[in-house]
């Protein structure tokens, strides 16, 4: 297996296009698949373990040399398993490698290279694969987290984790419940800036109009209903994309950030 990718001519110099749009979320293409094998710099035998223990099957007894014969068999699970699996089997690999932080470190910059340069929606983040966006996004929400923890806010700021857990389940992402959590993160901070335990967001935005700047206070209004549109509705499995999810969560973790400010004056 070759050496990591990191020590590359571009990756050496900084050289990099920019980083495509992220088009895959309900895939592991094939060439991901490939890096995950080819960078992870595990020994044959020992792969073929860790991938057979995630997919819960029995490796070839008959096959004992490395290569070809146990790594080709490994690379047919890698290659013919179901998508979600491959990134059952990244974190498992992540895990192995824990032990040696500076591998698991090479690891964990390969595949988030490779998430970025493929254009998928995941990250390689804590061991665990989770859900991606674009770099604002990220940033918006890593500074409310960096911003609740600050003000001491820890439901609000696991509202908000649970919120991107929500957006990173697979195989199928919870789009409802990461609504139902970003905007509860959204209501746990607005009652604390607001010193009302007991109001909803949408009665404290009424409640305190000079809470939010207009006409952000509509915003934040529009988005209550909007949330509570989804819980209402939730039984008719109202449709909803991940970029607008993504939007509502967005826009929780930037008022939020914006809430926490006014809670230091």
């Amino acid at each position: 297996m070759s050496g990591s990718q990191d020590e590359s001519f571009s990756r050496r110099l900084g050289y990099r296009r920019p980083d495509p749009e992220i088009t895959i979320h309900e895939d592991a293409p094939e060439g991901f698949r490939f890096v995950m094998l080819h960078e992870c710099n595990i020994r044959p035998q020992t792969l073929r373990s860790i991938v057979c223990g995630v997919l819960r099957v029995r490796p070839d007894p008959s096959n004992w040399s490395e290569y070809p014969n146990i790594w080709g068999e490994t690379e047919q699970f890698v290659y013919g398993c179901e998508w979600f699996r491959v990134y059952d089997i990244a974190e498992a690999i992540y895990a192995h490698l824990a032990d040696d932080p500076q591998k698991a470190e090479a690891f964990e910059n390969t595949i988030n290279n490779c998430f970025r340069e493929m254009g998928i929606g995941w990250q390689l983040k804590d061991g665990l694969i989770q859900t991606r966006g674009d770099d604002a996004h990220e940033a918006l929400v890593k500074t409310a987290a960096a911003a609740l923890a600050e003000a001491s806010l820890s439901t609000a700021r696991s509202e908000l984790g649970e919120a991107v857990l929500d957006l990173s389940r697979r195989p199928e992402p919870d789009l409802s419940g990461a609504v139902h959590h970003a905007m509860a993160a959204l209501e746990c901070t607005a009652r604390e800036a607001a010193g009302d335990a007991k109001s909803t967001l949408g009665d404290i935005v009424k409640k305190h109009p000079g809470l939010f700047p207009r006409p952000l206070d509509e915003v934040v209004a529009k988005a209550w209903g909007y949330s509570s549109e989804m819980a209402r509705h939730a039984k008719e499995k109202r449709d909803l994309s991940r970029p607008e999810v993504q939007l509502t969560v967005g826009l929780a973790a930037v008022v939020s950030t914006y809430l926490t400010e006014k809670l230091r004056k």
